[in-house]
């Protein structure tokens, strides 16, 4: 026999298994409270900012490419938006990665 019988009769005891299920429980509340909750937070923030863009907003694209918005169409996806003088694009809501605030906000901020 190479289990002595101590073992067997060890391993059909019912509080092990609220023993070995509890860390499992334990590592998806971390998870949940470190990685995926502040997630949804973030997500949720970024999609009012793009709910609430408007006319005269200076945004960042995706790509790192900095804009002011020159119209918004409510019925589809696509924003124009003006890179320099004369030159305006369409670029898809979606892609639009943050506002850029206006300094003359910050400097009334600052002076506060």
């Amino acid at each position: 026999m190479l289990i002595p019988p101590a073992y067997a009769q060890d391993a059909a005891g019912g509080g092990g298994l609220l023993v070995q299920i509890l860390p499992l429980i334990l590592i998806f509340a971390i998870f949940y409270f470190l990685l995926i909750r502040p997630q949804q937070k973030k997500m949720k923030e970024h999609r009012e900012m793009l709910a609430a863009l408007k006319r005269g907003d200076r945004i960042i694209t995706g790509g790192g490419i900095i804009g002011t918005i020159t119209r918004v169409r409510d019925d589809s996806d696509e924003i124009e938006v003006e890179l320099a003088p004369g030159l305006k694009v369409s670029v898809v809501r979606g892609t639009i990665a943050s506002l850029i605030k206006p300094t003359a906000a910050n400097d009334e901020a600052a002076k506060s």
